[in-house]
């Protein structure tokens, strides 16, 4: 009986042990897991949109965005938070967002445009800022120079102030007889300044008188063309602006309106039924914001990723457009195209 007893008892120490060991080892792990759980935690973007958020452009590079940084591993709800805003390029909406993102804390803040920039960076000097659609980060004071930005923003820039001589060239070739041209811009912005001086000084030589028309609310943009169009002989110049992008609809409707052969910057306008179009992509340059952002939250600085240029211009143009302008166009410009939209 007693032998009983002590095997019993020796089998029960036995299994004691073993359970114990099993338990340290558990133990032993949990540092182990909760350095795993720490090292992936949730992280946070903010993205301060220039547009509504009705604008199909703006969706469109959202949602390239959001695929670059899908691909790079960041998945909204998983392992990061991504607030998002929508300006609908009015100013006021722009620097209260640019307040709330600054008092969220986020991880880095996707800002598209001048536009939200400079409002960004009068609110912090310290939240990681990814920009992109910015032709003068230097001039505008967001960087201390290209290569290397030295502050707390970096990004890329939609072109340089030199393409808009191309916008003219463009322009006067599809168009010869043309005379007289109006350049919509932004007067707020310096690139708008910056763009009507390159188109200026190379105006003489095209032999065109310019016209500067400014974009701040629709009813000033109808006044100025239908007061230009006028007179016979007339062209249109859309140069880089948000505002250029809010009222691109009426713009494009305003040129087939009075007939009014139109070069713009951007490729959306041609889809939208503009005539011609030489810039970048639009939509490249988020993804590779999309890069940028995670080596942001992998632990690099902005003051140490170069702000980057666009690699490509590409020249969009509308043949319906053209038709009905009554243009006839060479098959040296068509071969030219990138894209020709029949």
């Amino acid at each position: 009986m007693r032998s009983s007893i002590r095997w019993r008892q020796m089998r029960f120490n036995h299994l004691g042990r073993r359970e114990f060991l099993t338990l340290l080892g558990g133990a032993a792990a949990w540092p182990l897991a909760a350095r795993a759980q720490q090292s992936e935690r949730m992280r946070r973007i903010g993205v301060l949109h220039t547009p509504a958020a009705d604008d199909a452009e703006g969706q469109a590079r959202n949602t390239a965005f959001l695929k670059g940084l899908s691909e790079l591993g960041w998945t909204d709800g998983r392992n990061v938070r991504i607030d998002s805003r929508w300006g609908a390029s009015d100013p006021d909406n722009v620097r209260k967002y640019a307040a709330e993102f600054v008092a969220l804390a986020p991880d880095v803040i996707l800002a598209t445009g001048s536009a939200t920039v400079g409002p960004l960076l009068q609110a912090t000097r310290t939240v990681p800022i990814v920009f992109v659609g910015v032709p003068d980060p230097v001039g505008a004071g967001f960087v201390e120079s290209l290569a290397r930005p030295g502050g707390n923003a970096t990004g890329f820039i939609n072109f340089e102030y030199g393409i808009s001589a191309k916008w003219l060239e463009l322009l006067k070739e599809i168009a010869p007889s043309v005379r007289r041209v109006a350049v919509i811009r932004d007067p707020a912005l310096a690139v708008g300044a910056g763009q009507f001086g390159a188109i200026q000084s190379v105006a003489p030589s095209f032999g065109v008188e310019l016209n500067p028309v400014n974009v701040r609310d629709v009813g000033e943009i109808e006044r100025a063309i239908a007061a230009f169009a006028r007179d016979s002989n007339g062209g249109l110049i859309v140069t880089g602006s948000a505002l250029a992008v809010v009222h691109r609809g009426l713009i494009v409707t305003l040129a087939a309106r009075h007939k009014l052969p139109a070069v713009y910057f951007a490729r959306y306008f041609v889809g939208e039924g503009g005539l011609i179009s030489y810039g970048p992509d639009s939509i490249d340059p988020y993804r590779r914001a999309a890069g940028y952002v995670d080596r942001i939250l992998r632990g690099e600085k902005p003051a140490d990723l170069p702000v980057q240029a666009p690699t490509k211009y590409e020249l969009v143009i509308n043949l319906k457009a053209a038709k009905a302008l009554g243009l006839d166009v060479s098959p040296t410009f068509l071969a030219r195209a990138d894209e020709v939209i029949e």
